[in-house]
Formats: C-alpha cells, structure tokens, sequence
C-alpha cells in the first residue's frame, strides 16, 4: 500500500539529490549532448571563487538579521495581540498575510516603497527631516534593506506559531508564578512564557533560517546580486553559475556545498538549542 508514495518520494525528492551529486563531479553544460568526469576540480573552484565567498558572507549577514528579528517581533505581536481584548482574528489574519502572498509579486510592490525618489520611505523619512538613501542601490543599505523585507515575510509565520503557544501554556503555571512572587509581566515573561515557549521557539528559529537561507525571489526581483554582488546570496549565485552561465557541473557543486551548509547548521541549531528547551 505504501508503494505509490515510495515511488513519488524517490521520484521527487531522492533522484534528484542523487543527480545533482552526479552532475558536480562533471564539466556538464546545461544543453550539452556530452560530460567528463572531473573529480572534485568543481569543489575546488568553489573554494576558490570569491564571488562565492561574498555570497556566503551576504548570507550569513542576512541570516544573523533575519533571524532574531523575525523571532522578537513575532513574539512582540504575539503577545500584544494575546493581551488584547478586541479584533484578535483581524490582527492575525493581518499579520499572516505577507507569508501567505507571493514573493515575487510583494517585491516589485517593495521596490516602489523603497524608489530613491518617489518611493514613501523616502518620503518619509524626508517629511521628518532625516537623510532618505538609495535603499537598492546602494551597497551599504541593500542588504539591511532585504533583511528588513524578509522580517516582514516571515513575521505572520513567527507570530501564528508564537499565538499557538501562548494558548498552550497553562494558567495554573501563571497562577503559581504569582504566588511564588513572580507578580510582574517580566517576570512572568522570564520565568514562565520563555521557558514554555521553548519548543515554538526552537521550531520557529529552524524553519526561519531555513528560510532565510534559501533567500532568492527577493534577491532576483529587486537586485539581481547588485550592486557589485552586495547583495548576491547563496541561491543566486547557484541560479546564474547554472542557468545564465550554463555551467551546470559547477553550479551542481555550489548546490552540494549549500545543502552540507543547511544541514549542518540545522543539525548545530536544533542540537544546541534542545539543551535549553522546556517541554511541558
């Protein structure tokens, strides 16, 4: 019974893995009726390439802006919301909608906030006597600037998960806190809500960086790695190695390095975050 969706699981997910670790051993171009075996010259090169070395570190600042901001301010509104009285489910059906819509379409609408001239953050910002920038084009602004759109992204998700667990906490825990003397809302945050949250926590902070790893649509809408691969990440650069560039076998490796790189750092992430984890 189980045996359509082995054959659908091997076809889909477990071949393809299989051939893109085949196809980094080769000088493959997309197209080409030949390949030669090349060994691990295609890992070198990764190695090597400084452009692949920027791209990594974009990430890696992307992912470190990402990531905690997602997490605070989720839980911020989560708990505004889960503290108010009036228009919960407007609130988070509010919040929610930016993970829900298309990426692509959200970032040409991001690229009209952000116009250096007409944009409203500009605006703004102007309105109130500050300095309005080149958000896109500039290389010291453009990564903060996709950081800032990926916390908008991903905050609905944060904040549904952080809602959840919130109603999951019992108030008899709340109720022993105060006796104890924890009478204080930051008390109680500290000793009571963090620590029961632990589990949405830890699976909130996994799937966010996965996220923001993967990071592309963003990228190739609005700055396509610019100016000057400021703003180039991991998956755009495995995107034009393979299908601009056509070098296939090298892209294929950039693609094996990544998922070392994502599973790596999940395996670190979940292991050294369980240690602190309270499960009820």
């Amino acid at each position: 019974m189980a045996g359509p969706s082995v054959f659908f699981l091997l076809m889909l997910y477990c071949l393809p893995v299989i051939g893109v670790f085949v196809i980094a051993f080769t000088d493959w171009q997309f197209g080409m009726a030949t390949l030669s075996f090349v060994g691990l010259d295609n890992f070198r090169e990764v190695i090597a390439d400084e452009d692949f070395r920027s791209s990594l570190r974009n990430t890696a600042i992307y992912l470190l802006v990402v990531v905690p901001g997602t997490v605070s301010v989720g839980l911020f509104i989560a708990l505004l919301i889960e503290g108010g009285k009036s228009c919960r489910s407007f609130y988070r059906a509010i919040h929610f909608l930016p993970f829900m819509a298309t990426m692509s379409a959200m970032a040409i609408a991001w690229e009209a906030l952000l116009h250096p001239t007409i944009g409203l953050v500009n605006q703004t910002l102007s309105a109130i006597g500050m300095p309005a920038a080149n958000w896109l084009r500039d290389e010291h602004t453009v990564l903060l600037a996709l950081a800032a759109i990926g916390i908008w992204q991903n905050l609905g998700f944060a904040m549904v998960l952080f809602l959840a667990g919130l109603k999951s906490i019992p108030k008899d825990i709340y109720d022993a806190a105060d006796v104890d003397g924890a009478d204080l809302w930051l008390d109680r945050l500290r000793t009571v809500t963090l620590p029961m949250l632990g589990p949405v926590s830890m699976f909130v902070v996994i799937v966010v960086a996965l996220r923001a790893f993967a990071s592309f649509d963003t990228v190739k809408v609005l700055t396509q790695g610019g100016p000057g691969h400021a703003s180039e990440m991991l998956l755009y650069t495995l995107y034009r190695e393979s299908f601009e560039y056509l070098r296939t076998g090298y892209g294929a490796a950039i693609a094996v390095v990544f998922l070392a790189i994502v599973v790596t750092l999940t395996l670190v992430q979940a292991h050294l975050m369980d240690r602190k984890v309270h499960y009820q």
